[in-house]
This record gives C-alpha cells, structure tokens and sequence, in this order.
C-alpha cells in the first residue's frame, strides 16, 4: 500500500510541474502576442511614408532638403559636379521625377537637357514647382556691357549670344529665400505633412539663409568700388552682381549657358577689358575646364589670377561648399580676398 501511494504522490508532482509548465507557456505566448502587438502598432506609425520630392540640380536639392526637414524625402537628379545645362537623366532618375509627390525644377530654361522631359512629367499631372517661378528674373542681353561688340545676328547665334531671362538665381541667398517662403504651401498640401513643423522648419531655413547674406556682405565691405567687377567663365552671377553691387564685364563664354563657345573676337574684346578696368581675377568655374581663363589671364599684361568658384553645382566633402549656405559663403570669401588690394 505504501508502495501505490508514493507512486501517486510522485505522480500529482510530476502532474503538478506539468501543468504549471503549460500555464507558464501560455502566459509567455501571450506575451509574446502582446510585444508582438506593440511593436507591429509601432512599426506601423513609424512607416507611415512621407512625401517623395524630387529636386532637378545639386543645389536647389541641398536647399529644399533643408528648408522642408524630415517632413518629406528629398531625392536629387543631379550628382556633384555635373553640368546643369547639358545635364540628362536616367531611365530610373525619369522615372522617379514621374512618380514623385512634387517635382521642384529651378525653371527658366535652366535644365536644357530636360525641358521635354519635364513637360512630358507636367502632362502626367504631377506636381511641379519651379523657383524661377516664385521671383522677378533679371533679362539678360547678349550685348550687355559690350557696346564696342558688332557680331551679327548670326555671329551671335554661333557663339552663344541671347536674350532671355537668366535662370542662375541662386546666387543671391535673398531671391531663393522668397521662393522657399512660396513653398511652403505647396508642400504643406502633400499627404501626411505636419504644416506646423513644417513651417518652423521653413522659417527656421529662411533665417539661416537671411544670416548668410548678412555675412556675405560682410565679407565682400573690404572689396573698393573700383575692384567690384567680375569677368566670369559664363554669365552666371548676374543675381550676385545686382545683389551685392558688382558689374559683371564680362564672361569668357558670352552666354547664360555652357553649351555656347566663345569667338576670337569676344577673348580679344575680354583682353582689352581686363586692362581697361584693371581686374585683378578671372573667376572659373569647377564644372567647367579653366583652359581658357588661364590663356586669357596669361595673354594679358598684369598679374591676373584665375579663381575657380563654385557656381552650377555643390562640392564634394571637405571643399567647403558641401552646401547652399557653405558654397555661397566660400564664393563670397574667395571673391573678397582675389579683389581685395
């Protein structure tokens, strides 16, 4: 008999553990489900997907990436040190502008390999905003402070000269501030946008660029009158020049694009210009060979220097135009200290 209730006493024990076991199980699988729970709800949140930008060139993309934050993802068409006006995309860059929730393009003819692409997107119906849009555009004349210049017409459309609106507004940081002000709504408008961070975000932004041209022209006070004259590689700081109170006599490349040539007859006439008004510097650009500059310089009589800036797209890590607000003041700085007795 002792030997029948030892073996039922070890038998409700081990019954005992059993059940306890299987309760534990159940109690850790429940658990399990509600972690589970907790972190699909989580995963859920935090994969709401933003809206998807796409910015056309290097620079106008560091802008909008910073002015709109993490309110929306920001993909950029054009790498570092490309040629903005010959620049054209790749099937999956064409197909990413198709697709995006906005399309950000400078405008004004910049974007001279994607004109027809960026029509064709416009026909998709999605959404563009263009920043030459959003500001009053200088007009540019061919003949500008060229008044001894007598190409003809066809001369002219040779070797790049034109008339038009000039597309390179991003080299006043006040002209790019009104447009990132113009933005706002327009991105606000997107699906799943937070308007209220996001206008921190932008005002935060326009701030920024507001300190940068304060320090800008402070960098550029010590320039004397007389030295505020640029000759550039192609007519591109027409908005630096209006802004800052520069002339712009001339540019290697008598164009508002690269993919014009210069004549003869317009290196001969830069010649006789730096010499006329004594400049000190030939301002390159790093997209662009500085041949030419450097022929120019060493033709005429003088100590001219050839300075590269950074004028179509951003540099790469470590130059110090990495950005918008950077690659603007480095340019301020190297103008500064090249006209600067």
């Amino acid at each position: 008999m002792r030997i029948i209730s030892n073996t039922i006493l070890i038998a409700s024990r081990v019954l005992g553990v059993v059940t306890l076991s299987v309760a534990a199980v159940a109690c850790s699988s429940e658990a399990a489900d509600t972690d589970a729970t907790a972190t699909s709800g989580s995963t859920s949140a935090e994969s709401v997907e933003r809206p998807q930008i796409v910015v056309t060139t290097n620079i106008l993309g560091d802008v909008v990436a910073a002015a709109v934050g993490t309110h929306a993802d920001v993909e950029v068409i054009m790498p570092l040190g490309s040629d903005p006006h010959d620049f054209a995309p790749s099937a999956r860059q064409a197909e990413s502008m198709e697709n995006a929730d906005l399309l950000i393009i400078n405008g004004a003819g910049f974007e001279e390999g994607m004109l027809d692409l960026i029509a064709n997107v416009s026909d998709t119906g999605t959404q563009i905003f263009s920043f030459a849009d959003q500001i009053v555009l200088l007009e540019f004349s061919g003949d500008q402070e060229h008044s001894d210049d007598e190409h003809s017409d066809a001369e002219e459309e040779d070797h790049g000269h034109e008339d038009g609106d000039d597309p390179h507004i991003w080299t006043d940081p006040t002209r790019i501030a009104i447009a990132v002000e113009a933005l706002e709504p327009v991105v606000s408008s997107l699906a799943g946008v937070d308007t209220a961070a996001l206008s921190a975000s932008i005002s935060d932004y326009v701030a920024e660029l507001s300190a940068l041209d304060t320090s800008m022209n402070e960098a550029l006070f010590a320039v004397p009158d007389v030295q505020r004259v640029l000759i550039t590689n192609h007519e591109v700081f027409g908005y630096f020049a209006d802004r800052y109170n520069f002339r712009v006599v001339g540019a290697i490349i008598p164009s508002l694009t690269t993919n014009a040539e210069p004549s003869a007859a317009d290196i001969d006439e830069l010649a006789k210009v730096i010499g006329a008004e004594s400049i000190r510097a030939i301002f390159g650009e790093t997209t662009q060979s500085t041949q030419l500059a450097e022929a120019l310089a060493d033709e005429v009589d003088g100590d001219v220097a050839v300075v590269e800036l950074f004028s179509e797209s951003l540099g790469e890590d470590g130059s110090g135009a990495e950005t918008y607000v950077g690659m603007m003041q480095l340019n301020a700085d190297l103008i500064a200290k090249a006209l600067t007795p």
